[in-house]
């Protein structure tokens, strides 16, 4: 499955696109491989119980996605992760 990827995410992928192969069709599995395959980038995107954190924003195929929604394989799935600033 690819990835679009944004921010901060981009330095631990190398670039705006990922390939993550999830063991289940769920957001939350699509997140858990991509924190598996890109380790850097878990800070980012998860808390230390593993759980999504609240200012990250999925999106599937362009609508917002919560960590139980159906996440087809070709689907387009974008992660935003979070951000800090003010």
């Amino acid at each position: 499955m690819e990835l679009l990827v944004y921010g901060p995410l981009r330095s631990a992928t190398g670039g705006k696109r990922a390939s993550v192969d999830p063991t289940d069709r769920t957001v939350k599995a699509v997140v858990k491989a991509f924190v598996d395959a890109y380790p850097r980038a878990a800070s980012q995107l998860v808390d230390e119980t593993g759980a999504l954190r609240p200012s990250v924003r999925v999106t599937v195929n362009g609508e917002r996605a919560a960590p139980d929604d159906d996440c087809p394989p070709d689907a387009e799935v974008a992660l935003f992760p979070a951000m800090r600033g003010g």
